[in-house]
């Protein structure tokens, strides 16, 4: 089955040229395109795509709020993949905190485009982890998210192990990365990697790793 993918932007030169790379490959379908973040939840509803490919600046409803709304209002919800002109944007930050997967230059060469599609709809939610270091150092230090975090992570209890994946993660490696620096098997990882999902109740890799530079437990520098 192909990964069916949603385009959301109000330019629509930038939509057809999303639209061209994404179909040459065998392995994707696009299904559909709006150009306002209020079009989103019934279309994914109808269509029911695997990734969406949001637009963070929106006339009408931005992709911050977009992303809320659908993880907020549809069972079963797709990856959202933040589509962006400026990667070192408050707006990016915030969309990944409202529970973005990932986000995607709109410089990005073609194979970028395509790999970051594949990548957010096998589960591996990180990208640019140097971005969002920095994007976590300028913009992720308020008071009060910060105590919010450190409670969630002294909740969590994680062991060693998981402790250890969780600053791996953190640096943007992958499963197998991760399991080639611990010398262990990937599914091993896999299981430590859903054990601290599950215990920060974070929705996907990428909540798990902003969890761990708000608290403080992964400096962001």
């Amino acid at each position: 089955m192909p990964v069916t993918v949603l385009l959301v932007d109000d330019e629509p030169l930038v939509r057809a040229g999303l639209r061209a790379v994404l179909e040459a490959q065998p392995d994707i379908e696009v299904v559909g395109e709006a150009a306002d973040g209020a079009a989103v939840i019934p279309l994914v509803r109808q269509l029911r795509p695997d990734v969406v490919a949001m637009d963070v600046r929106m006339p009408l409803l931005d992709g911050i709020e977009a992303t809320r709304a659908v993880l907020r209002t549809v069972d079963q919800p797709p990856k959202i993949l933040v589509v962006t002109t400026f990667e070192n944007d408050e707006y990016v930050y915030e969309a990944l905190r409202a529970g973005a997967d990932g986000f995607l230059l709109k410089r990005a060469r073609p194979a970028e485009i395509v790999h970051a599609v594949r990548l957010v709809a096998e589960g591996e939610s990180l990208l640019f982890p140097a971005s969002v270091r920095r994007l976590a150092a300028e913009y992720g230090d308020g008071d009060g998210g910060n105590r919010a975090a450190r409670e969630v992570l002294a909740r969590a209890r994680l062991t060693e192990r998981e402790a250890e994946v969780l600053r791996l993660m953190a640096r943007g490696l992958s499963n197998a990365e991760i399991a080639a620096r611990l010398v262990v098997g990937t599914e091993t990882v896999k299981s430590h990697v859903s054990a601290v999902l599950a215990k920060l109740g974070a929705r996907d890799r990428t909540q798990a790793v902003i969890t761990a530079y708000e608290s403080g437990f992964v400096a962001p520098g």
